[in-house]
């Protein structure tokens, strides 16, 4: 039996896991750098050497129960996957589970965060990203990569952070008020303080590793210079995951590509999915 990170078959079964971990192998829309359906896989390999103890928050979190779901994939078209996610992971809210998933393109995430409004209802979503993902439509489908985060916009309180591109007509669509672009955040020192603010008590985060500055995370489909850092990053995160409470999350667009940058690129992403459970559960 296969376990997320290697732990113990005690801590990673369905019935007696708090957390639920949907890996969604799909890459059927992205438009330049292939490879995002590969992305769970590399994930969960890095997993297994990445070490359980988390020094910050003095914690094993992995006792909590992290079980593995079975890999979606094999999708025939867009449709499908979004409706295959979407059942999914409300099924799993509805037993009572922290849902989590990873990528796959970012499209994944239309069907996590139809599930996760439909189940809780009035929902801030936080959307970690260097694209807007705000397209109602691209390539003859509005469940591209390119909309991930559209419906989310029209559907929940979308709060944006790191972008740095995106297309004019999307920009017509940015909500000023919940926009946190990258070039102004450093020069904004309460940004952190104004995006909590705008949030709801329940909130979902979408992080697309491409929101990360490429020096961080060059295994990803298309990276953007100027990106967010390190521990600005976790310390947002943890901002939310202590002052809000997350009802799940995701972490997308993981790109390997077999050289050393993809394999530091799949250890980040393992080990920030392993830091977001450790904020989460250190409050209990």
């Amino acid at each position: 039996m296969k376990t997320f990170a290697g732990i113990p078959a005690e801590y990673a079964s369905a019935d007696r896991a708090k957390v639920t971990l949907i890996p969604v192998a799909y890459d059927g829309t992205s438009t330049w750098g292939k490879g995002a359906d590969k992305g769970p896989a590399a994930f969960l390999d890095a997993a297994e050497n990445m070490e359980l103890y988390d020094i910050e928050t003095e914690t094993e979190v992995y006792k909590q129960g992290v079980y593995l779901h079975e890999t979606l994939e094999g999708f025939t078209t867009p449709d499908a996957m979004v409706e295959k996610v979407y059942t999914k992971v409300k099924d799993q809210y509805g037993r009572g589970k922290l849902v989590s998933l990873v990528g796959g393109e970012h499209s994944i995430s239309i069907g996590a965060i139809r599930a996760t409004a439909h189940y809780f209802g009035d929902v801030t979503v936080v959307q970690l990203d260097a694209h807007a993902d705000l397209r109602e439509e691209y390539e003859g489908t509005p469940y591209n990569h390119a909309c991930a985060l559209y419906e989310a916009q029209q559907t929940t309180n979308l709060i944006q952070v790191g972008i740095r591109s995106m297309d004019k007509l999307e920009a017509q669509r940015v909500d000023p008020e919940r926009m946190f672009y990258a070039h102004e955040l450093e020069s904004d020192e309460y940004w952190m303080d104004k995006a909590i603010d705008l949030m709801g008590e329940k909130v979902y985060i979408t992080i697309d590793l491409d929101a990360f500055d490429p020096s961080l995370v060059p295994a990803t489909g298309t990276p953007e210079p100027g990106g967010l850092l390190w521990y600005e990053t976790l310390y947002f995160l943890q901002r939310i995951i202590t002052e809000k409470t997350m009802v799940g999350f995701d972490i997308v667009e993981l790109c390997p590509n077999g050289d050393s940058g993809s394999q530091a690129s799949s250890f980040l992403a393992a080990k920030l999915y392993y830091k977001i459970l450790s904020y989460h559960f250190n409050q209990e």
